[in-house]
């Protein structure tokens, strides 16, 4: 008989269709049961011996919440016979309704219960617990996690112990996974954490990478990508990367119509074992960034949601550096002002921040002019070093996609049908904070245009970070920036920006509030509780009206 081995994963939601991930121990046929009568069924696909479905529910009703149960081959597994938690469930939006969207970035795995927590209550599982406890409370309509959903250079104890045990340590990439199979471990070790288990079941989530999940400054530069490309291991680990992020989260995040005509989705489920599929896949992804779009667009409403790739879309030519790709950036325009006026508000969610303090952004420009030879070849060998030790490769270190975005998010927020509000939503920097940017007079555009940054969910927060970020805002810092910047004979940017909330340190997520044109913003952390050893509870940090 099948088992469930990992999910079910709520991902996509509207008001008629969702879909539901799993996993099954075997092939099978993976089926979705609502209580108010929708299903839906899929057979399983294989990659690299798992057996994967994605279920695409229809019949539901727009406005309703339908708690649904998943069989595999005809046998209930889910929910389990003894679970402490309420039903998993689908609700689904309806016209005119709020729409509350919950994100953030950078989650280690939390550690058993009966294990010490080195960083602290994890705030995912903390609203996990909350939504739990009062089922029909506030819930968030989605989930946008930012990047780092595990961490492929950075396993826990639990896991190096499952590596040695498997291929030994002393090989590279040593206590960092090697291939798809150590993929796995680090979905299982996450995924099946029993709060996360049950809130990835019943809140809807869209995801997109970041660094960590595949390795620590992915494409930063070209000559990083070289070095990279010369290690023995480097070709396993990226093309394991690449898959494993296609099954477990990039699947979830495409609509049922996006899937229908996805070729590569139909060559996997139609093939006895997709894996060969997938792999060619991967190593085009890898070769020519430009064959492949992990970015995509999502509408709730009128709140339209586009999640932007920064990591695997760049073009690292020194000369023409560029955070996306030319077809990539013409896709990324396309949907921001697609059907003008049908949207109030246009969240742009991206993992890197694109405003950050102005020291931090003067030296990675500085960095990038220095490595394309402004000041000669001794120069640029440092700039090189710095920008890799440093981890210069945000927004900043590709100055003319950090303009083209400004203008961008100029145009889609200006003219009679503008929205309300654009926000860039961000991770990465392991804290959180608000930024807002500011035109020349007469430049700018009508909505109210902000940098909201949430990280970590899950991490360490190292005191260098709290200092440096702190720093990095002050006047003294801004001098010491555009000294960097004129030594590497950099322009100004045109247009300047001001923080306007934080920097807040700590476990944490930032949920917004969209109501018609009106916006708030509400950040939570996860802090110890009242409730003896191993409890917690998500605390307001910081709640605000950005939209009246």
């Amino acid at each position: 008989m099948a088992r469930l081995c990992l999910g079910p994963l709520l991902r996509y939601v509207d008001g008629s269709s969702a879909t539901v991930w799993v996993e099954a121990s075997r092939p099978c046929t993976a089926e979705v049961r609502c209580a108010g009568g929708a299903r839906g069924r899929a057979r399983t696909f294989q990659v690299a011996g798992h057996h994967y479905a994605l279920v695409p529910v229809t019949g539901l009703t727009p406005g309703t919440e339908s708690a649904y149960e998943v069989l595999l081959d005809g046998a209930p597994v889910w929910p389990p016979p003894d679970t402490p938690f309420p039903p998993s469930a689908i609700r689904t939006p309806a016209d005119g309704d709020d729409v509350l969207i919950t994100f953030g970035s950078c989650r280690w795995a939390a550690p058993p219960k009966d294990e010490h927590d080195p960083v602290g209550p994890d705030a995912l599982d903390t609203l996990a617990t909350r939504l739990a406890a009062a089922p029909d409370g506030e819930r968030p309509d989605v989930l946008l996690l930012l990047g780092d959903q595990v961490y492929a250079d950075e396993t826990s104890d639990a896991t190096r112990r499952w590596i040695a045990a498997r291929r030994g340590l002393a090989d590279p990439p040593g206590n960092q996974v090697a291939d798809y199979e150590e993929y796995t471990r680090l979905y299982y070790e996450s995924w099946l954490d029993p709060e996360i288990r049950w809130l990835l079941s019943t809140v809807p989530s869209c995801m997109i990478f970041d660094d960590h999940d595949v390795i620590d400054d992915w494409n930063t530069s070209a000559s990083w990508v070289e070095d990279m490309r010369a290690t023995p291991w480097w070709r396993e680990r990226v093309l394991s990367g690449l898959m494993s992020y296609w099954v477990h989260q990039h699947l979830g995040n495409l609509s049922p119509r996006e899937l229908a005509e996805d070729v590569l989705y139909a060559a996997v489920r139609t093939t006895p074992d997709g894996t060969d599929v997938l792999r060619a896949h991967a190593a085009r992804a890898d070769a020519d960034p430009a064959s492949v779009r992990w970015s995509y667009r999502r509408d709730f409403g009128r709140v339209r949601v586009l999640m932007v790739d920064s990591r695997a879309a760049r073009v690292l030519d020194e000369e023409s550096r560029a955070m996306l790709d030319p077809g990539e950036q013409q896709w990324v325009r396309e949907q921001a002002l697609d059907a003008r006026g049908s949207y109030d508000h246009l969240l742009v969610g991206t993992s890197l921040p694109w405003l950050l303090p102005p020291l931090i952004h003067d030296a990675e420009t500085w960095s990038t002019a220095l490595c394309r030879g402004e000041r000669g070849a001794r120069w640029a060998r440092f700039g090189e070093y710095l920008r890799r030790r440093a981890d210069l490769e945000h927004w900043a270190a590709f100055p003319a996609s950090f303009e083209a975005l400004a203008e961008l998010i100029a145009e889609a927020g200006s003219g009679p049908d503008s929205p309300a509000t654009v926000c860039v939503l961000s991770g990465d920097v392991h804290h959180a904070y608000i930024a807002e940017p500011s035109w020349p007079t007469g430049a700018g555009p009508d909505a109210r245009v902000l940098q909201l940054t949430c990280s970590p969910v899950h991490n360490s927060v190292p005191l260098s970070i709290r200092l440096g970020f702190r720093f990095g805002w002050s006047g003294l810092a801004r001098v010491i920036g555009r000294r960097f910047a004129r030594h590497g004979r950099c322009g100004r940017p045109s247009l300047t920006w001001r923080r306007t909330g934080g920097p807040w340190f700590g476990n944490q997520l930032m949920t917004l509030t969209l109501r018609g044109r009106s916006a708030s913003l509400r950040l939570e952390q996860a802090r110890a509780g009242r409730g003896g050893a191993g409890s917690a509870e998500l605390k307001t940090a910081v709640e605000s009206a950005l939209v009246p």
